[in-house]
């Protein structure tokens, strides 16, 4: 499929004459949603002291810690493509108390350093991943739960550090995730994303006006609760136009499949929604299959935005490998 620059002028435009008359009414819009949610705790509140971990090439890591009362493994959660540790809004309360946890914002998004575009890799965001680890949990085991993009980076860090990863990691959760295949190295991508850049600050406005009806289309199920969609709606919004540009390349021609063996030496759960149209559950499975002894977790019904939508799931799954890591720490 060729994709010329004016189509993508003309996509452009269409975006500004919506969004003339749609930004104003939006907002009010997102904001009576905001309120009519009526969460027991408000969605990006639970948070902890945050403190900045530097990278090896200097960008700045925003990092919180949640401490447990007993001797658990340390659980760190590493969150997906133009999302934040806010991803983890359930789990974090779930579990809060009883295991301590590690919550990063990955380069570039939320509350950390902008990344460089040359920096922004899934090796990069792996040698991130071990920094953290080694900073704030340099002693342990460890057990890694990663969704979408944070899944990559668990595998991406299994794949370049094999040593590191058997020496700390006893435990992994994949959530909505892909060791590759997602869009096949089509030259239309290629093509598509240097046209995108030029017109990114139409995107940043344009995108924002229409944005609860895309993500809920494409990230969440199509029975996902309208407060979860909002959840997910609001998070990704906060996301610049440049973590959508600058990070695409890592999924042209993603190829994890040599890390797989590493952690078929954990305990691992892979777990998948059935109508996630990201990376889709078979995905999911080819990932069970290549990893030996893992555990398939399928959640019918439920879209890329897992572990909002389908939280009591996600989190039962993390549960039980913490579970299994806290029995070889007791044996």
């Amino acid at each position: 499929m060729k994709i010329s620059p004016a189509r993508v002028a003309a996509t452009a435009g269409a975006f500004v004459a919506a969004g003339l008359g749609a930004t104003l009414v939006n907002g009010r819009v997102r904001q009576h949603r905001r309120l009519r949610r009526g969460e027991d705790v408000e969605f990006g509140s639970v948070h902890s002291t945050p403190s900045s971990i530097q990278a090896s090439d200097g960008v700045s890591l925003n990092v919180e810690v949640d401490e447990a009362d007993r001797k658990t493994p340390v659980v760190v959660f590493v969150h997906g493509w133009v999302c934040t540790l806010d991803s983890w809004h359930y789990q974090r309360l779930a579990m809060r108390g009883a295991v301590r946890m590690v919550f990063m914002d990955l380069r570039s998004h939320g509350r950390s350093g902008r990344s460089t575009e040359r920096h922004a890799t899934l090796a990069q965001m792996a040698d991130d991943l071990r920094t953290v680890i080694e900073q704030v949990a340099p002693r342990g085991p460890v057990v890694l739960v990663g969704h979408s993009m944070g899944g990559m980076a668990v595998m991406q860090l299994a794949q370049d550090d094999p040593e590191f990863f058997a020496r700390r990691v006893q435990g992994v959760a994949l959530i909505g995730t892909s060791s590759g295949k997602l869009m096949r190295g089509s030259p239309a991508f290629r093509r598509l994303v240097p046209l995108l850049r030029v017109a990114s600050p139409v995107l940043d406005w344009g995108r924002s006006f229409n944005s609860y009806s895309v993500i809920k289309r494409w990230g969440l199920g199509p029975r996902a609760e309208s407060r979860h969609v909002d959840m997910a709606d609001e998070m990704i919004l906060r996301a610049p136009t440049h973590v959508l540009m600058d990070f695409y390349p890592n999924f042209v021609s993603l190829d994890l499949r040599p890390s797989l063996p590493a952690l078929a030496t954990t305990h691992c759960v892979v777990v998948g929604g059935t109508d996630d149209q990201l990376t889709p559950i078979s995905h999911a499975r080819r990932l069970h299959d290549a990893i030996a002894d893992s555990k398939l977790i399928e959640v019918e019904g439920a879209g890329h935005m897992i572990m909002l939508e389908a939280h009591d799931e996600v989190t039962e799954a993390i549960e039980d490998v913490v579970d299994l890591v806290r029995k070889d720490m007791d044996a």
